[in-house]
């Protein structure tokens, strides 16, 4: 028998971490929300806090450590989400946008493109709010992660 799914919120700015907890509770799924402060969570025996120490990447390499195969990842970081497709796991952005094996490779070369501009002081400019529409499609991309990998399992 498989292992069971896990979900890891790479936390600091996650704006979809009520939805997520939502979504893992009508599946029985375990959360593990992970940051580097302390952070207000849902009581619950599904859902763990992790905070790791402060620093660049310390709680991208916690999750990524433990990503496994069917693991479903929230996250807006591309190379986490590298790491964690490599490791066999589901990459979803807040926005329901899924990081795929086809994408990461451009998605990657485009993060290296902008740190480039803005590195020459350049001012680029920010992503475009977050609004309902990304709630949703966020709600409907996790779901359909979930059950994908309860479907492999049967």
């Amino acid at each position: 028998m498989p292992d069971p799914i896990r979900i890891y919120i790479d936390a600091d700015a996650c704006p979809v971490k009520d939805e997520t907890y939502k979504v893992a509770a009508r599946y029985g799924l375990k959360t593990f929300v992970v940051s580097n402060s302390f952070m207000m969570i849902p009581v619950s025996a599904m859902i763990e806090r992790v905070v790791v120490d402060a620093g660049p990447d310390i709680a991208d390499d916690w999750i990524a450590e433990r990503a496994a195969p069917g693991d479903v990842v929230v996250t807006n970081d591309i190379p986490l989400a590298d790491r964690v497709i490599k490791a066999g796991a589901t990459a979803i952005k807040p926005n329901g946008q899924p990081f795929t094996a086809d994408s990461i490779g451009g998605a990657l070369a485009q993060r290296a493109i902008m740190e480039h501009i803005r590195s020459t002081g350049e001012i680029t400019g920010g992503p475009r709010p977050f609004d309902r529409n990304d709630r949703s499609r966020f709600l409907q991309a996790l779901d359909e992660a979930i059950q994908r990998e309860k479907r492999k399992r049967r």
